[in-house]
């Protein structure tokens, strides 16, 4: 068996190996059981606290922690102690732990603030780190789209941490409309619950930051301001600096059927209304249409997103009632999918009399789980997460966080219909919303995503 040239080419054998020993191939010799047992999984983790908190819980499921990382002391201490963590060494910088820690790894898990997603997983990426990161995938649309190039020149496995698509719902609902079960689809409409968190007001007021938080580890890109409660650790998401507010935070789950289904992605044109903002946090509650070719190659398809209070109109449910308050109705000429809840795998048909009806067979390939495709396209098990950079996560992140900078030059409470050129990220009738394109990057870290 000829040597693996690196440990991603290692793992991937042994993995092989490990398939072999599995149905009990009869000519595995003791080296080759031996390789099998060694291809373990070494993961790093960005980010232990909230949703960090899960994610590295999924890494341990799957192979070794060997490295923690998070700006708050406290954080880190707690995740130090539990089981699969304890021989893990601890860093407050995600520089430093790839830096010294480079060769001791294979995959890295970020779960940070979005604002901190692109330049560690850009970092993790160009050294050969399969990086699984956190909704949004970026912060910034220019992010998203040097991600899926990073991903793309370096061939490392990558996932965006979108659960729901995962899910047989969400699967089933897509491949549905991919087939064209509900007739031509006239329009989508999404909406969400959130924000859930203060958006649209001052700043709070500065305050010294505790001793257990490295404040300006957590700034990481950002630009400079001083620490204050309303920031850390949640409600960073209302924030131009470090989030991408309400949509940013919860279009990845309730865009994402949809995406998939009706393939939304490079909208035309994109505009808001809101009720304004300062351009420091974003609005108290917003609704953005959007305006893409259709899927069938004929014509355009609109698709609104609400938030903040803003809901869909219940008489498209044909006289059903909302179940929850976060969803996405799509309407067809012959039927309508309603899809209630955040994830997109729990929805309905209605017929034009507002019955449900049976939803034809359709197929679609099952996930063994999430967090699991990304493991299996590490060790080569398959070719690649669904939910990869390059041919999914990427371009949803985009669409997604195309819808701010229609929130952006709406600011003042007047609205703009933004024409997009995605070929070269450029906002044709806008040049004021290309600060929010294309951010400015504090110290080095901008240069992790240089070409």
């Amino acid at each position: 068996m000829p040597r693996p040239s690196n440990r991603r080419d290692f793992l991937k054998t042994s993995a092989a190996i490990g398939a072999a020993v599995y149905v009990g191939h009869p000519t595995l010799n003791a080296q080759d059981e031996e390789r099998s047992a060694n291809a373990r999984v070494s993961y790093a983790c960005v980010g232990v606290g909230g949703k960090g908190a899960s994610d590295s819980a999924d890494a341990s499921k799957h192979g070794d922690i060997v490295a923690i990382c998070d700006v708050d002391d406290k954080t880190l201490t707690k995740a130090g102690v539990r089981p699969g963590f304890k021989e893990a060494e601890k860093f407050n910088d995600f520089r430093e732990m790839l830096d010294k820690m480079g060769d001791k790894i294979d995959a890295v898990t970020i779960s940070t603030p979005d604002h901190t997603h692109a330049p560690a997983a850009a970092m993790a990426m160009k050294m050969g780190k399969a990086c699984f990161c956190q909704k949004p995938l970026t912060h910034t649309v220019w992010e998203a789209r040097r991600l899926q190039e990073i991903a793309d020149e370096t061939g490392v496995a990558t996932m965006m941490g979108n659960q729901g698509t995962s899910f047989d719902g969400l699967r089933r609902a897509a491949a549905l409309l991919k087939a064209g079960k509900i007739g031509r689809v006239k329009e989508a409409h999404i909406f969400t619950n959130r924000p859930i968190w203060p958006q649209g007001g001052p700043r709070p007021e500065p305050q010294q930051a505790p001793p257990h938080v490295h404040w300006d580890l957590w700034l990481n890109a950002a630009p400079e301001r001083p620490y204050a409660d309303g920031y850390h650790p949640f409600a960073w998401r209302g924030w131009w600096d470090f989030g991408t507010g309400a949509l940013g935070d919860m279009a990845c789950h309730t865009f994402n059927m949809p995406f998939a289904g009706l393939n939304l992605a490079n909208p035309k044109t994109i505009q808001a209304v809101c009720t304004g903002h300062n351009m420091d946090s974003y609005p108290q509650a917003s609704k953005i249409d959007f305006e893409f070719d259709h899927p069938s190659g004929e014509g355009m398809m609109p698709v609104y997103w609400y938030d903040g209070g803003n809901q869909a109109d219940e008489s498209l449910l044909n006289g059903q009632k909302f179940q929850h308050k976060s969803g996405s109705i799509i309407v067809g000429e012959d039927l309508t999918l309603y899809s209630f809840g955040d994830y997109g795998e729990n929805w309905i048909l209605i017929d034009a009399d507002g019955k449900t009806v049976d939803a034809p067979e359709v197929e679609f390939e099952k996930s063994p789980g999430h967090f699991t495709e990304f493991h299996e396209a590490i060790i080569g098990q398959r070719e690649h997460a669904m939910s990869n950079f390059q041919k999914y996560a990427g371009a949803l992140t985009e669409t997604i966080l195309l819808g701010n900078l229609a929130v952006w030059a709406a600011a003042s409470g007047e609205s703009k219909k933004i024409e997009w050129d995605a070929k070269n990220l450029e906002a044709k009738n806008a040049p004021e919303v290309m600060n929010v394109v294309k951010k400015e990057y504090r110290g080095d870290y901008g240069s992790y995503l240089d070409a």
